[in-house]
C-alpha cells in the first residue's frame, strides 16, 4: 500500500536518511538509490525535492547550520544578557551536541568530501556574520568595542576561527593552540577596539571543543 506523505514530512524524511547515511558509509560512498531503498520510494519522488546527491548535501549542511543559526538569533535578541554574555552564548551554541552531528562533521573532514566541508564553513560565515554584527554594534553603542568596521571585523573573525581552528585541517601541537588562541584573542580585542583582557572568556570556545 502507498503511503502518503505531506511534502514538508517527505523532505524531511529524505534529508534524515541522507545524513545516516553520510555518517554510516560516508558522503562518497552514499548513492541515491541507497537514498531509495533505505527510504522506499520511487525515484521520481526524490527528484521531485532534490536534483541530486549533492543538492541533498547542501540541505543537510544547511539544516545543521540552521540549528545553531536559531540559537544564535535568540541569544542576540535577548536583552537580559550583556554583550559579552551574548558572544560567548552564540560561540558556545555553535558546537556539535548530538553524536550524529559530531559525526557528519567527522565526514566532512574526509578528502572525498572537502567541497562540501567548505562549503559548510562558507554558509557558516556568511549566515553567522549578520548576527554577530548585530552584537558588536550593540557593544559599539555601550562604548566597548570602537572600530568603523563591525561587519567586516565579524567576517574576518570568524574566518579565522572556523578555518585555523579546524583540527579536520590543521593538526596543530597543545603549545602551538595556547599561542594561537593567545594571538587570536590580541588580534580580536585589537580589531574590534576592546579593552586588554575583555575577551580572555573567549578560550573557553576552545577548552570546551567536541
Amino acid at each position: 500500500m502507498r503511503i502518503t506523505k505531506e511534502p514538508e514530512e517527505r523532505r524531511n524524511e529524505i534529508l534524515d536518511t541522507a545524513e545516516k547515511l553520510f555518517y554510516t558509509k560516508g558522503y562518497a560512498g552514499t548513492t541515491v538509490n541507497d537514498m531509495l531503498r533505505e527510504i522506499g520510494i520511487a525515484k521520481g519522488t526524490f527528484y521531485y525535492y532534490f536534483k541530486s546527491k549533492e543538492e541533498v548535501m547542501d540541505a543537510v549542511v544547511m539544516r545543521f547550520i540552521e540549528a545553531g543559526l536559531t540559537s544564535a538569533k535568540q541569544i542576540a535578541g535577548n536583552p537580559d544578557l550583556t554583550v559579552h554574555e551574548k558572544l560567548l552564548s552564540i560561540i558556545m551554541a555553535q558546537k556539535p551536541d548530538e553524536t550524529l552531528k559530531e559525526h557528519m562533521i567527522e565526514q566532512f573532514h574526509q578528502p572525498a568530501n572537502a567541497q562540501i566541508h567548505q562549503k559548510s564553513l562558507a554558509q557558516t560565515i556568511l549566515h553567522l556574520t549578520p548576527v554577530l554584527t548585530e552584537v558588536i554594534e550593540q557593544g559599539i553603542g555601550e562604548k566597548l568595542f570602537h572600530t568603523p568596521y563591525p561587519k567586516e571585523s565579524v567576517e574576518f573573525l570568524l574566518t579565522t576561527s572556523e578555518f585555523l581552528f579546524d583540527e579536520g585541517i590543521f593538526q596543530w601541537q597543545p603549545e602551538e593552540i595556547r599561542q594561537k588562541i593567545e594571538a587570536f584573542i590580541y588580534i580580536m580585542e585589537t580589531m574590534l577596539g576592546a579593552d586588554k583582557g575583555s575577551f580572555a572568556y573567549v578560550a573557553q570556545m576552545f577548552d570546551q571543543r567536541p
